[in-house]
């Protein structure tokens, strides 16, 4: 079974740029589409960004459009990049994965099984 865990979470000041990893522990997750979510006090988890199983594909929420990327690399690591933050992204951010043979991936928690356990961010002066 797949396994994923969340780093790089923490408290980072309104402007400031902050990079969430998620770690896969099997290097089959190159068949796998990630996504990251995120979920604020009081609020429904929302999808955040994707990105396909071969990275050729991604999709981001626009309220995080412009500001945060989502990339994937070698040694089973998928990066979100997040930019010019707002104290309203503050949230736990949750990366997750589906087996995909598509090169295509969604925004919509129900379409992925795998979750890691979450890293927190903070927005705040």
């Amino acid at each position: 079974q797949l396994q994923l865990v969340e780093f790089g979470g923490g408290l980072v000041q309104p402007g400031r740029s902050l990079t969430l990893s998620c770690r896969a522990s099997r290097s089959d997750v190159d068949s796998y589409a990630i996504g990251w979510f995120r979920q604020a006090p009081g609020k429904e988890r929302e999808g955040v960004s994707c990105i396909s199983e071969v990275g050729g594909n991604s999709n981001y929420a626009d309220s995080v459009k412009g500001r945060f990327t989502i990339s994937r690399h070698v040694a089973q690591n998928t990066y979100l990049e997040m930019s010019s933050l707002k104290p309203e992204d503050t949230a736990v951010y949750y990366c997750a994965a589906v087996r995909s043979v598509q090169n295509m991936c969604g925004l919509t928690s129900e379409g992925y099984d795998i979750w890691g356990q979450g890293t927190q961010v903070i927005v705040s002066r």
